[in-house]
């Protein structure tokens, strides 16, 4: 999946009713927690939730790297993004 498909996907989450600040995935669409760990730990929240999107979303968002995940954060929340160069 890519960056911008994601990203459809995490609007679209936002926008159902009582995920204004993220649903299941508050750490990681809200706070910018964008390391797989974070997302691990969201999927299971989802799970436990039974909440669909937000497993479907974590599992996008597992498929792209944390670079991407970093932009899409950005993205969604008008921030300007700019790749780190490696060192």
């Amino acid at each position: 999946m890519t960056t911008q498909q994601t990203l459809e996907l995490a609007r679209k989450y936002y926008a159902k009713e009582d995920n204004s600040c993220g649903g299941s995935l508050h750490i990681v669409l809200d706070d910018g927690n964008v390391e797989e760990e974070s997302v691990c730990f969201c999927l299971k929240e989802a799970q436990t939730r039974s909440d669909s999107d937000g497993i479907d979303l974590c599992n996008a968002l597992l498929t792209i790297t944390e670079s991407m995940r970093h932009e899409l954060y950005c993205e969604l929340h008008g921030i300007p993004w700019y790749p780190q160069e490696k060192e």
